[in-house]
């Protein structure tokens, strides 16, 4: 099997790694016991009303991810090559759910709506896992494993709404992310612009910071923006970064072997 020259060993010691990774987060995921939804995750600080939109900061701040998606697709069709494009689309198309499904579930937040914030959220994490997996790994693993990891994504967040248990959800949205650090670690990029990925993975983990200090980000601002606002615009901003990226990677896959 041919690999890109920027993977040799791929096959060796680096792969061990990220299989074992892969295989230590399943088993602890096994090895907890049921996490159940806290009821009081959905008592966002910010109850603001403005043009008859209710949580109105919480809902609106999603637009930015309707509009970023749009632009990654755009950005992605024509340019991209057809054997990695699938799972960039996913991913953006993904984003743009993601806007209009947490602008749903702020409209109204229970866990019912919580559902349709979730499910892009965890397609969104596959595509990128995929995509980034093809780029750096084997193009040829985005058509084996993306509608495999899209299904399971999917099934991360029914599970939990059935059975009121988050283990197998939190499992999808860590492994990923973690798995890509482990990637930009491990392999050296193709691309000159690998510094990018690493600051669209500061965005999301201090989206993450702030979310868990909504209430006191809320009060530190004057309680003019929370801390679960300003989480919307940090990950939104991690997911503009990436489609920067995906623009300046554009025209370089031809000379790379497939």
């Amino acid at each position: 099997m041919e690999t890109n020259s920027s993977s040799v060993g791929a096959t060796g010691w680096r792969l061990a790694i990220l299989l074992g990774f892969f295989l230590s987060t399943i088993g602890l995921m096994f090895l907890l016991a049921p996490i159940p939804q806290d009821l009081a995750y959905h008592a966002f600080v910010d109850r603001r009303s403005f043009l008859g939109i209710p949580n109105f900061f919480d809902v609106v701040s999603n637009l930015p991810f309707v509009l970023i998606g749009i632009f990654g697709v755009r950005a992605s069709l024509g340019r991209l090559p057809r054997d990695v494009l699938p799972a960039w689309l996913t991913f953006f198309i993904a984003v743009s759910l993601v806007g209009v499904g947490s602008a749903y579930y702020h409209w109204a937040p229970d866990n019912d709506t919580l559902v349709w914030d979730r499910l892009p959220m965890t397609v969104g994490f596959m595509g990128l896992f995929v995509a980034l997996l093809g780029e750096y790994l084997d193009r040829r693993l985005v058509q084996r494993l993306l509608y495999p990891a899209v299904l399971i994504g999917a099934c991360s967040v029914i599970y939990w709404h059935l059975m009121d248990d988050l283990r197998f959800y939190a499992w999808v949205q860590f492994m990923p992310l973690a798995m890509i650090a482990m990637l930009l670690t491990l392999y050296r990029s193709r691309f000159e612009q690998n510094g990018l990925l690493l600051i669209a993975l500061g965005f999301y983990v201090l989206a993450k910071v702030v979310e868990y200090y909504d209430a006191e980000i809320f009060q530190l601002l004057g309680e003019n923006l929370s801390g679960h606002t300003l989480k919307h615009l940090l990950a939104s901003a991690g997911c503009l970064t990436i489609a920067v990226l995906v623009t300046k990677w554009n025209g370089k896959h031809d000379a790379l072997p497939a």
